[in-house]
């Protein structure tokens, strides 16, 4: 799976994915509207309305970008149906040829982290046949139970050729209060970029290993020095845009070749129609206003990455 985000990433030219994290306050009137005259005011009508939300904003993107990360708990808030808009997102982003990273930022070990695996990345067998139950191409881990917690997701990748993204650096304001913190002399997110690229140095693709990290875009300096300890490895970049970050703050996340990193946007994208920027579409016109904040981000990037060479 590494090696075809790595193409999608060449073809499309933007190495973007849209975070697909619906909070009801992003969903226009027009859409809840609709969902609640169908199923009421109902668990089931906010599922209905992030659902069909998501499925415009996909629909007018898809062609330019490689890949999308919903966020489980925005959906997990909604209940079971909740998740089963989480579901069809990912069967539809499917169809549409876009590779799924779900955030799911699961940590546990033994078959705890097994069954996590399992349910998102994994088959699941049940009598004579089997299942892909979530069915993303990539997830979010968290890595703080060390290698107990991480190896049972790894074997699951290695079965099914999918790929991992464990937090390293994140881009919010707290992260240093443990993620700074000297051990030895060195900071700790340090360490654990070194044993991201340990547990992904027998899990290769072509040029790439499916075992990638998460470093937030507010941390440049950090992203240049985790950038070098993991060359093989994918980072995921977080806080793009609504959280602070621009293209001038990535170029130390990619290496010579252009590739290695892929840009998170969120808010900054599917709610890009209540920015000044975008706000000749309307809420009518949501899902073009987010198809015109793609093409400024990829503008921005491209443009940082060329200025940079």
């Amino acid at each position: 799976m590494i090696d075809k985000l790595t193409e999608k990433i060449r073809n499309t030219h933007a190495p973007i994915v849209v975070g697909l994290d619906p909070m009801m306050d992003y969903v226009p009137e027009h859409i809840l509207k609709a969902a609640f005259q169908e199923y009421g005011e109902t668990l089931e009508g906010a599922a209905e309305a992030i659902w069909q939300f998501n499925k415009e904003i996909v629909d007018c993107t898809f062609d330019l970008i490689p890949a999308v990360k919903p966020q489980i708990a925005m959906y997990e808030q909604f209940g079971v149906p909740g998740l089963q808009a989480f579901q069809k997102t990912v069967e539809y982003c499917h169809k549409k040829d876009l590779i799924v990273i779900g955030d799911i930022k699961r940590g546990d070990i033994g078959s705890t982290s097994a069954a996590y695996a399992t349910g998102h990345l994994g088959t699941v067998k049940i009598g004579s046949r089997s299942y892909h139950p979530f069915g993303e191409d990539f997830a979010t881990v968290n890595p703080y139970l060390g290698t107990d917690g991480i190896k049972p997701f790894v074997d699951v990748c290695k079965k099914e050729k999918k790929g991992l993204f464990i937090l390293v650096k994140t881009s919010n304001p707290s992260s240093g209060e443990f993620q700074d913190k000297l051990i030895d002399g060195r900071p700790l997110y340090e360490l654990v970029g070194e044993k991201v690229a340990q547990w992904g140095a027998d899990c290769m693709g072509e040029r790439y290993s499916y075992i990638g990290a998460v470093v937030g875009a507010t941390y440049p300096e950090m992203g240049r020095i985790l950038r070098k300890i993991m060359p093989k490895s994918f980072i995921l970049v977080p806080g793009y845009g609504a959280q602070g970050g621009t293209g001038a703050d990535l170029v130390h996340f990619f290496n010579e070749d252009g590739l290695g990193a892929i840009v998170n946007s969120s808010r900054g994208i599917i709610a890009a129609y209540k920015q000044e920027a975008y706000a000749k579409f309307g809420a009518e016109c949501f899902a073009e206003a987010s198809r015109a904040a793609v093409e400024a981000m990829a503008k921005d990037i491209d443009h940082a990455l060329q200025t940079a060479k």
